[in-house]
């Protein structure tokens, strides 16, 4: 962005951005289906569609066969915004007033506890007339929701008793991790209770366990994060999954200075130079969901050149180093936070957490386009 009109123009305003791709969602949801061509999708679009807005997630994936969403607000939501889909609550109901909107609004629960049992076995009817599932969810082991094998067991028969139709289902602990001895724990506790159940439907495959384990696709296959182009391992990047990214964050450079050595950068100036710097300051920060906690190492690109962080990131600005970079960078240039390069996951582990995060705890600050 060279143009020195051009350039004008985009420091009139802060410009913090969240580029949207249509293409790269449907590209992702492709690849479940190519990995799991036998079973129905449940696209998981929970906490805003893990931050890329469920309103355009409900746009991309049209092709679905549902979607996934913590709790009922979400799914109001989803049917305020015209969904046809079926939609399944993974938390459930939490009280008897919502398994009744839920039946009259044709959200599928999952029940993972006896009060959920009995709010279904009181009032059957409504939920049974639109031919709903019940998903039944197995503790197998990650000891966060859903009933044990012996109770598991009991609610099957009562609801079974009372009409319901059930899909098995639980969740896995360390499917990032597909050597962890619990998986096979966790499997071989689901496998047994399948086989007591038969004939029923069955789900156990979030993202990680797509890859891992195709003979556990079933009916149902609950993919998440794979879908917004992030890699649920550590070790494998997602590009190597042939999944794309559906969120840039961009911004723009606002100012460009000059710094002899020995000059400091930042809040607690825990940066001091060590050689003549040009320093670019670029209009994000941590107001804007960028994290502050980063470790050495993290980096921006600009013009397709990586360009270092620099001492601390603040609320609405943070530093880069463009001493290595080309002369021809200027103030106005685009800059991409997180996007092909670098992912959302490396700076992810330069702050020592996961992509699913940063994704999530974007604030309303960058505006959202859709590309």
């Amino acid at each position: 962005m060279n143009n020195p009109a051009l350039m004008m123009d985009t420091l009139t305003k802060r410009q913090p951005r969240v580029e949207l791709s249509t293409s790269a969602l449907q590209h992702n949801f492709k690849r479940v289906r190519e990995l799991a061509p036998h079973s129905k999708v449940i696209c998981m679009v929970k906490a805003d569609a893990y931050g890329h807005g469920i309103a355009f997630a409900l746009n991309a994936l049209q092709d679905t066969n549902g979607f996934g969403v913590a709790c009922i607000d979400e799914a109001r939501q989803l049917r305020q915004l015209g969904c046809l889909h079926p939609i399944t609550l993974i938390e459930g109901v939490f009280s008897l007033a919502e398994w009744l909107e839920a039946s009259q609004q044709q959200f599928e629960c999952v029940i993972h506890q006896q009060q959920q049992v009995q709010w279904a076995l009181a009032h059957p009817e409504i939920y049974q007339q639109h031919n709903l599932k019940i998903w039944l969810k197995l503790n197998s082991g990650m000891n966060r929701l859903g009933l044990k094998p012996d109770a598991l067991l009991d609610a099957a028969r009562q609801l079974r008793a009372a009409g319901f139709e059930l899909v098995l289902t639980m969740h896995f602990a360390n499917a990032d991790v597909p050597d962890h001895p619990l998986n096979q724990q966790q499997i071989q506790t689901f496998l047994h209770l399948k086989q007591q159940l038969e004939p029923i439907e069955a789900s156990c495959c979030n993202s990680a366990a797509i890859f891992n384990w195709p003979e556990l696709h079933f009916d149902y296959v609950r993919p998440g994060i794979m879908l917004y182009g992030s890699s649920p391992y550590d070790e494998i990047s997602a590009a190597k999954l042939d999944l794309q990214p559906v969120m840039h964050l961009k911004s723009n450079l606002i100012a460009i200075q000059q710094l002899d050595v020995g000059k400091v950068v930042g809040y607690g100036s825990r940066y001091a130079t060590t050689r003549p710097t040009r320093l670019g300051i670029v209009a994000i920060g941590y107001g804007d969901g960028y994290p502050r906690a980063l470790t050495q190492g993290a980096y921006v690109s600009i013009q397709g050149y990586d360009a270092p962080l620099l001492g601390r990131v603040s609320m609405d600005l943070l530093a880069v180093d463009l001493t290595d970079l080309p002369t021809s960078i200027h103030i106005g240039d685009e800059v991409t936070l997180w996007g092909d390069n670098p992912s959302v996951d490396l700076i992810a582990q330069h702050n020592n957490t996961i992509g699913y995060e940063l994704l999530c705890r974007l604030t309303n600050r960058p505006k959202r386009i859709i590309i």
